[in-house]
């Protein structure tokens, strides 16, 4: 039944951040990229802020660990991201788009070894890096065109590596804040970065904006569910099956991108592009291969204890044993 829960979760959390990308697509029809990112962050922070005072966690920050991280997944994980992904979608489909920014993965055990002294660099890092980057390099190509779609997967890229980047040096500070003020916190700091960033990059302000019915549909669907409703599903199974399972979610909404960006907006899936995915899905798989062997692991062994044992079976660690013709004695079963 938990099982069942978690999928039903997990499928619905792909959905959200999966569909995000087809309303982003939409939303840049008519409205500046960098303002438009700034009102999807205004709209969460707000709803973060209300579950907070309701909740009444403790919510002011109280330590430098605190502002830390406040100012680092804002400015970084959130704020610059978020700017790169929304103007480089501007030139990129939106099924494009989730492809690239799955590249995060792969990108942040190298950052990590390179910040954090307790990381090691392991010769399936280095693979999987040159998998992921030629799986970059073979989308960014894709169209036969190096302006529009080139400039477009780098800044994607780029999105890739700055939110990398945060979330490496957020695990130098441990938060006296709970989570869901810590990300309060972070998304109204991410919202006020890119309406400074929008004002000084274009001047770009809500009275210039000429508001129509699907851009104002697309910020309200990636305000209240693709960002408030899909990190809440990401903390509740963050908590339910872990952080390498749960950064599945990174190659399971690129797929629902590619759907509905075809079905709505008419995006074509290119060879090249299905490729491109295949390689940075490898790439992950070879830069994850150890945390993937103990997921493997563990859901078999969980397998294992849940399912109904045999009279003649006994569990022991997720291990099972037969008994022998002596009652006491207990063999491992061939199969």
């Amino acid at each position: 039944m938990r099982k069942m829960e978690d999928a039903l979760l997990f499928s619905a959390l792909a959905f959200v951040w999966g569909t995000a990308f087809t309303a982003i697509e939409i939303g840049l029809e008519t409205l500046p990229p960098l303002l438009f990112a700034a009102a999807r962050l205004d709209i969460a922070a707000l709803i973060f802020a209300g579950v907070v005072l309701l909740s009444r966690n403790q919510w002011l920050p109280r330590t430098r660990a605190d502002m830390a991280l406040i100012l680092s997944n804002g400015i970084l994980v959130i704020g610059a991201q978020f700017a790169f992904a929304f103007i480089g979608q501007s030139y990129v489909t939106s099924g494009v788009a989730a492809i690239i920014i799955s590249f995060t993965p792969i990108i942040t055990p190298i950052i990590a070894i390179r910040l954090l002294p307790t990381e090691r660099i392991y010769v399936t890092d280095v693979i999987g890096l040159c998998a992921g980057l030629a799986g970059v390099i073979a989308i960014a190509i894709a169209g036969g065109s190096f302006d529009g779609q080139l400039l477009g997967v780098g800044l994607l890229l780029a999105a890739a590596v700055v939110f990398a980047l945060g979330s490496v040096l957020t695990e130098r500070w441990t938060a006296a804040l709970p989570t869901m003020s810590l990300y309060a916190w972070s998304m109204g700091t991410g919202a006020i970065f890119l309406h400074v960033t929008a004002y000084a990059y274009s001047g770009a302000s809500f009275r210039d904006v000429a508001w129509t019915p699907s851009a104002a549909a697309a910020l309200v669907y990636l305000g209240i569910f693709a960002t408030a409703g899909g990190f809440l599903l990401y903390f509740t199974l963050l908590n339910r099956i872990g952080a390498t399972s749960v950064s599945l979610i990174n190659y399971a909404s690129p797929v629902v991108a590619a759907i509905f960006g075809a079905a709505l907006l008419g995006e074509q899936i290119t060879v090249a592009t299905v490729v491109g995915f295949a390689l940075i899905v490898v790439g992950f798989a070879l830069c994850n291969i150890r945390p993937l062997w103990r997921l493997l692991r563990s859901t078999w062994n969980a397998d294992v204890d849940s399912r109904s044992l045999e009279r003649d079976e006994v569990c022991v660690r997720g291990n099972l044993y037969k008994k022998t013709d002596d009652s006491q004695n207990y063999q491992q079963p061939s199969d």
